[in-house]
């Protein structure tokens, strides 16, 4: 009796939830009016984050692959925030919507902020000089599309070696006031399968400016230095830490803005 009290309780449960989903032609009015709107360069987002799949089906031809395995959203000026159960994106949730239009179930929010300067992007940096030789501490790093923390992000992989430093060098590299990035270890079945840290240095010249140890359950996680705006010598030494942690694929954006 139990047993059949929890599984009508379930069925009813499931069938709520699914009373709570957009419908395909919520979704359908949603893009037929963002498409009005949404210019070249604008950044879209998903929420709740489970949305994000279903999301890419009506929007996905709107993201290209930098965008979606963008460092941060700190560049882009204009969000448009997909949602649906009211939910916010993480990266909107402190900012105010221009405007909010509903669509059945799927709510379109547009949002407009300041956008940071770039002055150097590593990762393009770094796609950029592929096959050109480098000095006696620089390796020849691989640009690519990672999961980190069960996210796309475009980063610069390296792996070192247990209880080794890979560094890669940028020489001279032009800076701003501060150089921004992320770090997090990629692929989740190595993850699984090997549990220790990793750490990234940031040297600015000679100095040591930041470092950060990310774990396997950190995800994505942020650093930041100040900087003098001109030319330096810039590395980043990425550390396997620990006899075991072999195949440790430390993924790593970062960018020097105003």
């Amino acid at each position: 009796m139990a047993l059949c009290a929890v599984a009508l309780w379930e069925i009813a449960a499931s069938a709520r939830a699914g009373a709570w989903e957009p419908s395909g032609t919520d979704w359908v009015a949603a893009s037929d009016d963002l498409r009005t709107r949404w210019q070249p360069g604008d950044l879209i987002v998903f929420a709740p984050r489970w949305l994000d799949p279903v999301g890419r089906m009506h929007f996905g031809d709107l993201i290209p692959i930098e965008m979606a395995g963008r460092m941060d959203a700190d560049p882009y000026a204009v969000i448009w925030e997909i949602s649906a159960r009211g939910a916010r994106a993480p990266v909107t949730r402190d900012l105010t919507p221009e405007s909010t239009r509903r669509f059945g179930r799927v709510t379109v929010r547009r949002f407009f902020r300041e956008r940071v300067e770039v002055v150097t992007d590593f990762v393009t940096e770094a796609q950029a000089r592929k096959g050109k030789p480098g000095g006696a501490a620089q390796i020849q790093p691989t640009v690519s599309l990672e999961e980190v923390g069960f996210e796309p992000h475009r980063c610069i992989r390296v792996v070192p070696r247990p209880n080794q430093t890979a560094t890669v060098t940028f020489a001279p590299a032009k800076l701003g006031s501060r150089i921004v990035g992320y770090v997090g270890l990629a692929d989740v079945f190595t993850r699984r399968d090997v549990r220790d840290p990793a750490r990234l240095e940031l040297v600015v010249g000679e100095n040591v400016v930041s470092s950060t140890e990310v774990g396997v359950d950190d995800g994505w996680v942020r650093f930041e230095a100040n900087t003098e705006p001109g030319l330096a010598t810039v590395e980043f030494r990425a550390t396997a830490i620990g006899p075991n942690a072999r195949d440790r694929r430390v993924c790593f954006a970062a960018e020097a803005r105003n």
